[in-house]
C-alpha cells in the first residue's frame, strides 16, 4: 500500500499568482501530474491543509478542476489557516469524510491496510492552529475505537517547534493537550502535517512526526534567527508513506521535477 502526501497547494483563482510571484496553481498541476504517472499508483492521496490561498469558491473550483482532470484515486483533505471551512465543504463536499462531521472536517479512513485519522486544526481568521475540547475528545474517542490497527494522524498544524522561529510561533497552540492523546494510543505510527512548507522530521511519543514539503513556494531554510520569514521557489516535493508487511511505513521523497537519467550502474574500471 501506497499513500501519496502533498500539501499547501495555495491555489487560486484561474490565471492569478500568489503574493504577486507564485504561480501556485502551474505548480499544483505539476505535482499532481507526477502523481498521476507515479509507477505503481498510490491507493490514495493525502493533503494536509492550505488547499487555497485565500478560501475562496474561485480557488476551490480551480483545484476541483485539476483533480478531477488528473487524480483517479480516492482522495483525501483537511483544511489549513488559508482555508475557509464554509467554503471548501461547499466545494469539495464531493470528497471522501468532508461533509461527515457537522462542526469540523475530520474524519477517518477505515477501508486501507493503515488506517487515516484527518483531523481539523483550522481557526477562522488566524495562522496558528487550534484543537478545541471537541476536536480533543473527537480525536481520543477515535483513536480508541480501533486501538490495534496501525493508524496515521493528518493535520495541518504541527505541534512540535522545529527552530525556524517564524513558524513556531504559530504552529498548534497548547500541543501538549494533542501529544499526550498520541502517546495514549500507542497504534498511532505517523503524524502528517504541513504549514512549514519544508520536510521537517522527530518524534512525538511513540510515533514519527513529518512536516510534508510544499508542492509550491519553499520557505527558507533558516533556523534560529529572528529574521523575517521568506520563502524561495525550491525543488518540490512529495511524501510517498507505504506499508511494508511485517515491518511498518516506510517514507520516500520524491521530485517532481524531472532530472536527468536514468543511469545504469556500471563498474568503472580499476
Amino acid at each position: 500500500m501506497i499513500i501519496a502526501h502533498i500539501t499547501d497547494l495555495h491555489c487560486r483563482p484561474r490565471g492569478l499568482p500568489a503574493m504577486r510571484v507564485c504561480e501556485t496553481n502551474t505548480l499544483t498541476e505539476r505535482a499532481l501530474r507526477a502523481l498521476r504517472d507515479f509507477s505503481p499508483k498510490p491507493d490514495a492521496l493525502v493533503i494536509s491543509g492550505d488547499l487555497t490561498n485565500n478560501g475562496r469558491m474561485d480557488e476551490y473550483a480551480a483545484l476541483k478542476e485539476m483533480l478531477d482532470r488528473l487524480i483517479d484515486i480516492p482522495v483525501y483533505v483537511i483544511p489549513g489557516n488559508h482555508d475557509h471551512r464554509a467554503n471548501m465543504r461547499a466545494a469539495l463536499g464531493h470528497l471522501p469524510g468532508v461533509t461527515s462531521h457537522p462542526h469540523f472536517i475530520q474524519f477517518a479512513v477505515e477501508n486501507l491496510p493503515v488506517r487515516l485519522v484527518m483531523l481539523d486544526t483550522h481557526i477562522p481568521g488566524k495562522t496558528d492552529g487550534e484543537l478545541c475540547a471537541e476536536r480533543l475528545e473527537w480525536l481520543d474517542t477515535t483513536l480508541a475505537a480501533v486501538p490495534d490497527k496501525p493508524t496515521i494522524v493528518v493535520m495541518h498544524h504541527p505541534s512540535f517547534a522545529c527552530g525556524i522561529q517564524h513558524m513556531d510561533g504559530i504552529i498548534l497552540r497548547e500541543p501538549q493537550a494533542f501529544n499526550a492523546i498520541i502517546g495514549r494510543h500507542k497504534q498511532v505510527e505517523l503524524v502528517l502535517t504541513g504549514h512549514h512548507h519544508r520536510q521537517i522530521t522527530t518524534r512525538i511519543a511513540q510515533a514519527t512526526a513529518m512536516i510534508g514539503p510544499g508542492v509550491a513556494h519553499i520557505v527558507e531554510l533558516d533556523l534560529f534567527s529572528d529574521n523575517p520569514g521568506v520563502w524561495n521557489l525550491e525543488p518540490a516535493c512529495f511524501l510517498l508513506h507505504c506499508w511494508v508487511e511485517g515491518q511498518g511505513i516506510v517514507t520516500h521523497t520524491g521530485f517532481v521535477e524531472r532530472y536527468p537519467g536514468p543511469f545504469q550502474f556500471i563498474a568503472d574500471p580499476v
